[in-house]
């Protein structure tokens, strides 16, 4: 059974989107850097995510993530989208939540595409993870079992602060292809 996020979460997430800016320039040096440093830290914090990045079609990944809430939850990020080990374009996370939560955090967020077809979808543009959709929070206890679901494949990796949640919600993407 397929679950969709509320159309009235979405267009909170639309305006916390418009509110946060576009996404940023995926392309520019300092963004790509960015990206290959979360890049390093994603592979530091579970060196299994290796073989996610070499086999991957492509991946979205967003070096930070901001994330408060009280009762009502937001964040958002931008990052960079790559297809084959190439930069093809920005892309920008925004995320609507609601429920028991109070604080906030920074993380890191990497999406993988494990076929072209998978990738197509997000390019496509609103593309969305509805809230039955987990992302694996990567530490040293992280499962053996790491896999793709439904083509993809969601890790993120704390950075920093301190959020108490026991939420709902999902995630909204953009995607701004490279000029």
């Amino acid at each position: 059974m397929r679950h969709f996020v509320p159309r009235s979460v979405l267009g909170l997430c639309l305006v916390i989107g418009l509110w946060s800016g576009p996404a940023a320039a995926g392309w520019d040096p300092e963004s790509q850097r960015l990206a290959q440093e979360a890049v390093v830290s994603f592979k530091a914090a579970n060196p299994r995510l290796e073989i996610f990045f070499a086999r991957s079609h492509g991946y979205a990944i967003f070096p930070e993530v901001t994330k408060g809430g009280l009762i009502f939850g937001g964040a958002h990020g931008s990052g960079t989208v790559y297809e084959q080990g190439k930069v093809i374009g920005a892309s920008s996370v925004t995320q609507v939540t609601f429920g028991l939560q109070a604080g906030g955090q920074t993380f890191q967020e990497v999406v993988f595409f494990k076929d072209k077809e998978a990738l197509e979808r997000f390019k496509a543009g609103n593309f969305e993870l509805a809230a039955d959709v987990s992302a694996v929070a990567l530490d040293n206890s992280t499962s053996d079992s790491l896999d793709f679901g439904g083509g993809i494949a969601v890790f993120t990796l704390a950075t920093g602060g301190l959020m108490f949640e026991a939420s709902v919600g999902g995630q909204q993407f953009s995607f701004e292809p490279k000029p």
